[in-house]
């Protein structure tokens, strides 16, 4: 059934996604080499591109019909390439989308410079759409994205985050940005309030799901489907819901035991493959996605402001396929 949805939403969008790609190489095109080498190295790794293709989709459902989508759209693949390169290095990464991160290659400052590079070309495609609104949802994703990147950095490590502190990382890092794409697309296509609000609460809930179920990939996936280490957020200090829901309903043995796994950066395979049985144990993981899917549930239900649509059941597979993913 995975591959099947799969499968029917790419061949779907498969011109969509082919435009996406000629308009992120032709907007790097005049640039310098050197920059072109550094953000294509991430840029065309294998990324989704979902971030554009839900702008495109969202304009097209609200009735845009002009052909230029997806040059605007690829402003949110560039600021979410842009926060790659920059999270890297800051989480001392060495592995993204199977390969070497980029500052391991060039050196920190030029994948510094390059992700400030993205998010300027970012802005300057917001400025294009002639929308200030964009814009000013682009500089809102930036500061909330800014934000729940410095929240995850002080709370690194500490096995006593919340869920509702987590919550709101999540959203501020992920969620923000598919929010941010789906309303713009709305905003694009000069679409009613109503469809704008719509359009906005199914990019926040499908975004929620999307980091809940890129967090279980952590403890669910292996190497070569997730595209760097398993166990690397728990190894980086990030405790995700998985970790946070079996700790709160573990009694004091079994949760001292996965603290202890949790605060050794060191942990061995054994010693992760012991989490994951508490956190099957206790319930994290089916916790984790049964939350991931009612916020899938919330994310469908937000279309009902639209018609029946090929677009809006193309949106709503989406939505399915992202309790599916295995990368």
């Amino acid at each position: 059934m995975k591959e099947n949805l799969k499968q029917t939403i790419l061949t779907a969008v498969a011109d969509d996604l082919a435009d996406i790609e000629q308009a992120l190489v032709d907007n790097l095109t005049p640039y310098l080499d050197r920059v072109r080498e550094i953000a294509g190295h991430i840029l065309f790794s294998g990324g989704k591109r979902i971030r554009p293709l839900l702008m495109i989709l969202s304009a097209r459902i609200c009735g845009y019909e002009k052909d230029d989508a997806a040059t605007f759209a690829i402003l949110f693949e560039y600021l979410h390439t842009a926060t790659l390169l920059h999270d890297d290095l800051v989480d001392f990464a060495s592995v993204r989308r199977g390969k070497p991160v980029a500052n391991v290659i060039w050196g920190n400052a030029s994948a510094v410079l390059t992700g400030d590079f993205l998010l300027a070309r970012a802005s300057s495609l917001a400025v294009r759409t002639r929308e200030m609104e964009i814009l000013e949802i682009l500089a809102r994703i930036t500061e909330d994205m800014s934000q729940g990147e410095l929240h995850q950095l002080a709370r690194k490590g500490d096995s006593d985050l919340s869920e509702k502190e987590y919550l709101k990382i999540i959203r501020n890092k992920t969620a923000v940005l598919m929010q941010g794409a789906c309303l713009s697309g709305a905003i694009l296509a000069g679409a009613a309030p109503e469809q704008k609000q719509a359009l906005s609460d199914y990019g926040l809930n499908l975004g929620m799901a999307f980091q809940m179920t890129d967090d279980l990939l952590d403890y669910t996936s292996d190497s070569e489907e997730l595209g760097k280490a398993v166990g690397a957020d728990l190894r980086e200090g990030k405790f995700t819901l998985p970790l946070i829901a079996s700790l709160a309903r573990a009694g004091r043995d079994d949760a001292k035991k996965m603290k202890d796994i949790m605060n050794d950066r060191d942990f061995s395979i054994e010693a992760f493959q012991a989490l994951n049985r508490l956190l099957d144990q206790y319930g994290g993981i089916a916790y984790t996605r049964a939350c991931a899917a009612d916020y899938v549930e919330k994310a469908k239900a937000a279309l009902s402001a639209f018609a029946s649509s090929t677009t809006g059941n193309l949106l709503a597979m989406l939505a399915d396929y992202t309790l599916m993913r295995n990368s």
